[in-house]
């Protein structure tokens, strides 16, 4: 099943594409009018932005690569979606930013990109759709100058572990068979009229981190925290403004965790 994976998701985030730019969730319009994208965990880790080379892996229609742009950034952004990647070029030159966009999957950008980058980005539901985190790994190492610092944001992988209501354990916290399934709707707009075939894997924290330190990242940080800045999971409170958990949960699980690695010389 692995072989039809790219496809197969390609076809998935294709169909999200429009329904996403449309969405209250990504709110495209304040978008457009200056609003920038990013949460504060990731703007804190990222630091200035000034003059800075920055790569953004898996992209969806570039809200955030155009946001790292705004804030001084040369940014390049990559996703497997060829919809989405043609709705940020759109968006970019509407705009008048001067982003670059590319459209691949992630481990064949060897053959689309030769450049190195002070930062390699990437945030929030990515990595789930990557079946090896070895050959992620050497990407991102690839592309990043010597002492280049990458930034992962993402959900923690105890999550993905609940089932949709976060009612008991559903899946395997470790990496096991790919994870096929047929989900109605999108995590932008659940009531949206599709049902998409999606294939992704579920990653442990040291498979993360030991994918990384195998290729020669050096670990900087490891945060978690105990909230996500969206509000895309089902039975979920805002505490706080742009701070959501799950109701019946509160803070007793990590929501979103972030690692910050350096290429080493």
């Amino acid at each position: 099943m692995e072989e039809n994976y790219l496809d197969i998701n390609r076809e998935t985030w294709n169909e999200k594409t429009d329904i996403h730019i449309d969405s209250e969730f990504y709110d495209q319009k304040s978008f457009l009018e200056g609003k920038n994208s990013l949460n504060s965990i990731e703007l804190d880790l990222l630091g200035s932005l000034k003059d800075k080379k920055v790569l953004h892996l898996q992209c969806h229609f570039g809200q955030d690569t155009l946001s790292l742009s705004r804030l001084g950034a040369k940014a390049t952004g990559v996703d497997l979606s060829d919809k989405a990647i043609a709705r940020a070029r759109e968006m970019a030159e509407k705009l008048g930013i001067d982003t670059q966009f590319i459209n691949c999957d992630i481990y064949s950008l060897p053959d689309h990109l030769d450049e190195e980058f002070d930062i390699v980005f990437t945030s929030y539901g990515t990595i789930g759709w990557l079946p090896d985190l070895d050959r992620w790994a050497k990407v991102i190492h690839k592309f990043l100058k010597p002492d280049g610092k990458f930034l992962l944001v993402d959900f923690h992988p105890v999550v993905w572990m609940f089932d949709d209501d976060f009612d008991k354990i559903g899946y395997n916290y470790f990496k096991d068979e790919p994870i096929i399934e047929t989900v109605n709707g999108t995590y932008a707009d659940k009531n949206a009229p599709v049902a998409l075939k999606t294939i992704n894997w579920n990653h442990s924290i040291s498979e993360i981190l030991n994918s990384l330190i195998q290729n020669k990242l050096e670990i900087g940080s490891f945060d978690e925290y105990d909230y996500s800045p969206y509000d895309c999971f089902n039975k979920t409170e805002e505490f706080e403004p742009k701070k959501y958990r799950i109701q019946h949960i509160g803070n007793k699980i990590p929501m979103v965790y972030a690692v910050v690695a350096t290429k080493k010389q």
